[in-house]
C-alpha cells in the first residue's frame, strides 16, 4: 500500500481524482431573470430537490426571508433517501443549521455556518457539509407551517453523481427534540445521579451507526437556583448498544463536553468541531444558549443502539428550556421518529 492512502484530515482526500459528474439544484430564475428564489405560502410544503440514482450531497447553502418572526423555527427541513417513507431528517430550519431559538447568528465551524445579515437577526447564508450518500435517490423538501408566507427562499444543492455506493456507506440523519421546561429533581439531601434516566435526551438510534454530534440550546430562564446561575453542570452520559450504568462514554459538566471549561468565559466563539453559536448573559449565564461539539475525529460508534443524554443542571436539578439537534449516520432503516412539536410548542420562549 503506498504512503499516500495514509493522509489523514479534512482535506486528505483532496487531491484523489474520481470520476462522478458533479451537478447543482437551485431556486434560479429558469426565465433568465433575477427572481432567483421561490416563494412558499403559508401552511405549504415545497418539494426543493429530487435526485434520481446514486450520489452524495455534499454541500447545502439556503437563504430565505419572512415577515414571521419564528420563521426559522416554523419551517421544517426533510430529507429522505432512497425512496424511504419516513424521513432520515427533520428539524427546524434554523436549528439544523446550528442556532436554536428561532433566531440567526453569525458563527463558521467544519460542517455548519451561519452568515448573519441585516435586520433583526432574522436572516442568514445557512451553509451545511455533512455528506449525505444515497443508492436509490435522495429527495429535500420545505415546509412552512406558518400562517405567513416565506417570502423568497433561496437555495443551492451541489452534488455529485455516482455509479454505485459502497454497502457501508451510512445515510444522514438529523433529529429535533425539545424538552421545555426539564423537571427538576428534588432531593432530599445530597443531589446524586447514579441512573441517567431523568437526564435530557439528545438521541435515540437503533441499529449500526456512529453519532457525530448535537447543537445544544438552553433558554436558562430558571438560572437563579437555589445553588447554582450556572446551567452547566450536567454531565453528558452516553448508553451505547444497550449498557446499563455506568455508561463507558460519562462526562464532566456541560461546558466540558462542549470543549470549554470554566462555564463559556468568552461568550460566543467559533472553532472547527465546537463553539458556542449563541450567548446570552456571560456573567449569570441566563438567557439564550446554542452550543455545538461535532465529533468528527471521534465519532462514537453504535452496533445495536445509541442514547445520547445531558443532565440539565446537577444531578437534573434546574428545570430550564433544552432543545436539540442531533447528526449521525446509519445503516438503514431507522427508527421512524416521533412526531414533531406542533408550531406553537416548538416556538422560543419570548425574550
Amino acid at each position: 500500500m503506498s504512503e499516500l492512502e495514509y493522509i489523514n484530515g479534512p482535506l486528505s482526500l483532496l487531491p484523489k481524482i474520481n470520476f462522478s459528474k458533479s451537478k447543482r439544484i437551485s431556486s434560479y430564475d429558469r426565465t433568465g431573470g433575477n427572481k432567483d428564489y421561490i416563494t412558499i405560502g403559508p401552511m405549504t410544503k415545497v418539494k426543493i430537490a429530487e435526485i434520481k440514482g446514486s450520489g452524495i450531497i455534499r454541500h447545502i447553502w439556503i437563504t430565505a426571508s419572512s415577515e414571521n418572526r419564528y420563521y426559522l423555527r416554523d419551517t421544517i427541513l426533510r430529507m429522505f433517501w432512497d425512496e424511504e417513507e419516513n424521513p432520515s431528517v427533520e428539524v427546524p430550519l434554523g436549528d439544523f443549521f446550528g442556532v436554536g431559538h428561532g433566531v440567526a447568528n453569525h458563527f463558521v465551524s467544519l460542517p455548519l455556518s451561519m452568515i448573519r445579515g441585516p435586520g433583526r437577526g432574522l436572516n442568514a447564508g445557512m451553509n451545511c457539509y455533512f455528506p449525505m450518500p444515497f443508492s436509490k435517490g435522495a429527495k429535500i423538501e420545505v415546509e412552512n407551517e406558518s400562517n405567513l408566507e416565506i417570502r423568497s427562499l433561496y437555495f443551492h444543492i451541489d452534488y455529485e453523481e455516482w455509479k454505485s455506493i459502497p454497502e457501508n456507506y451510512g445515510r444522514f440523519h438529523a433529529w429535533w427534540n425539545r424538552e421545555n421546561p426539564c423537571k427538576p429533581e428534588k432531593y432530599e439531601g445530597e443531589e446524586l445521579n447514579t441512573t441517567g434516566d431523568e437526564n435530557y435526551l439528545i438521541l435515540y438510534a437503533e441499529g449500526i451507526g456512529h453519532y457525530v454530534g448535537c447543537v445544544l440550546n438552553v433558554d436558562n430562564f430558571n438560572a437563579f437556583h437555589q445553588n447554582y446561575t450556572w446551567f452547566g453542570e450536567g454531565d453528558d452520559m452516553i448508553f451505547v448498544d444497550g449498557e446499563k450504568w455506568p455508561p463507558n462514554i460519562h462526562g464532566t459538566g456541560t461546558e466540558d463536553y462542549f470543549l470549554s471549561a470554566w462555564g463559556f468565559p468568552s461568550g460566543e466563539y467559533s472553532a472547527p468541531y465546537h463553539g458556542v453559536s449563541l450567548a446570552g448573559d456571560v456573567n449569570e449565564w441566563s438567557g439564550k444558549w446554542s452550543m455545538y461539539r461535532f465529533h468528527i475525529e471521534d465519532p462514537v460508534r453504535f452496533t445495536k443502539s445509541i442514547k445520547v443524554t445531558i443532565e440539565h443542571g446537577h444531578a437534573n436539578d434546574q428545570g430550564n428550556d433544552y432543545s436539540s439537534v442531533a447528526y449521525w449516520y446509519q445503516i438503514e432503516p431507522h427508527r421512524k421518529f416521533p412526531p414533531l412539536p406542533k408550531l406553537v410548542d416548538r416556538r422560543p420562549r419570548r425574550m
